[in-house]
């Protein structure tokens, strides 16, 4: 969670102005709902960009105390400090020696230096050895010992090594501040959605909310649709002067909550009648919550319901609570309908008094038995290696032991049952493990 410069200065910045958005980073509250990264997008390099011994150095008029003094000045705020490269021979502003090709150990070095905290890596002006360059720039950043949030901007998701690479990788073109780049981005974005997890996410570009060219309904919906998708929050107003109504968009805890789940699962479209949709974010690791959005891309206001089994809960008495409104509606035994108005959503957070009984404990792929891949995904899972199961519920059924997360306890308790050890999990309520 963060701010960047882009979406409101273009490449109209400097030391004043992104100090100016650092202090109201806290002033305005932004700080306290989680955001922490202020971030400088394109044209912060002096033209040329490197010095005589190829160093980049920042452009001595609009950032005269340098970036170390303005990093430490970030840092002072309890905030952190990011800036913008490319993998090419110059940036998207075309500046003369100002990309990384050839430079990426040196430049990493100079970030480090700085105190910068994330990297937002662009791909102007490059070669097509797409793979190969954003690995030069991670591994040149993981030699500097410094942590270095690295985000990966080539728009479009070029595939799996994305998620060994970088911590979030764009998956679209550029957005717009309009409601028909939302619903584009919102759809590419979801095609990846398997590739999401802690530590590494889709990112749909940044928040065009506050901006001033959609609906502050339509903002509401893009800034839910992120939070549903676990995207990074990037905020691009301009801090400075925001309106009540973009301040309470940016700033609702419990939307942001959704977004920040532990269990790091990007939400996905469950059933659609039309320009009606559903979608579904499963809230930790044991089954019993979710957070479901109603959203409307049609022009007029209309009914949306959510059936409990579309979101793999069983009839019976489930909570509601709308994010929005900040109300608890009531207990609802086999669905609930909201109205939704045109270009907007209805966010809820959904409760189960019981986990969900289909779960079969131990059988992550879903394939009716407990076997050696079973064993071999939790062991993957835990290395990293991968973010999702093959089974819709493969998360769930590999919390063997109950405590809402995946652990080497459960890859030890799966190892204990495949060699007769044990018999059942402590998480088994009933009998529903296959031999």
């Amino acid at each position: 969670m963060g701010w960047n410069s882009w979406n409101i200065f273009g490449g109209d910045i400097n030391e004043d102005k992104i100090k100016e958005i650092a202090d109201a980073m806290v002033t305005t509250g932004m700080k306290d709902a989680g955001y922490e990264y202020v971030n400088l997008d394109d044209n912060w390099m002096a033209n040329p960009a490197r010095d005589a011994n190829g160093k980049l150095i920042p452009d001595p008029k609009r950032f005269p105390s340098g970036m170390k003094a303005l990093a430490d000045y970030i840092h002072s705020k309890g905030l952190k400090f990011g800036i913008y490269g490319d993998r090419g021979v110059t940036t998207c502003c075309n500046i003369p020696q100002s990309g990384s090709q050839g430079y990426e150990e040196q430049d990493a070095k100079t970030f480090a230096e700085w105190g910068v905290d994330y990297l937002k890596y662009d791909n102007c002006a490059s070669d097509s050895n797409l793979q190969a360059g954003y690995e030069k720039m991670r591994d040149a950043l993981l030699k500097t010992g410094r942590p270095i949030f690295y985000s990966i901007c080539c728009w479009y998701f070029a595939g799996p090594w994305m998620v060994d690479c970088g911590n979030s990788w764009r998956t679209t073109g550029d957005i717009s501040d309009s409601w028909g780049s939302i619903i584009r981005n919102i759809d590419e974005n979801s095609k990846s959605a398997a590739y999401a997890g802690p530590g590494h996410w889709n990112d749909p570009d940044m928040l065009e909310v506050g901006n001033g060219n959609m609906t502050d309904t339509e903002y509401k919906a893009h800034f839910s649709m992120w939070c549903m998708m676990a995207a990074p929050l990037i905020a691009g107003n301009d801090l400075r002067n925001m309106t009540p109504a973009t301040k309470e968009i940016l700033t609702n805890k419990e939307v942001i909550a959704i977004d920040q789940d532990a269990a790091g699962v990007q939400g996905t479209k469950v059933s659609s009648s039309g320009e009606l949709e559903v979608w579904c974010k499963p809230l930790g690791t044991d089954g019993t919550t979710k957070a479901v959005a109603l959203l409307n891309r049609g022009a007029t206001s209309a009914d949306i319901t959510v059936n409990w089994s579309d979101i793999q809960l069983a009839d019976g008495p489930v909570t509601v609570r709308d994010l929005w409104e900040h109300k608890d509606c009531g207990t609802f035994n086999t669905g609930y309908t909201a109205n939704v108005p045109s270009h907007g959503v209805v966010v809820l957070k959904v409760q189960a008094s019981s986990t969900d009984t289909n779960i079969e404990f131990g059988d992550v792929d879903g394939n009716g038995m407990i076997d050696a891949l079973d064993y071999s995904l939790v062991k993957r899972y835990l290395l990293g290696q991968i973010s999702d199961c093959p089974d819709s519920k493969g998360k769930l059924a590999a919390d063997v032991d109950g405590d809402q997360q995946i652990t080497a306890l459960d890859f030890s308790l799966i190892k204990q049952y495949l060699l007769g050890t044990i018999n059942k999990f402590p998480a088994q309520t009933a009998s529903k493990i296959k031999p």
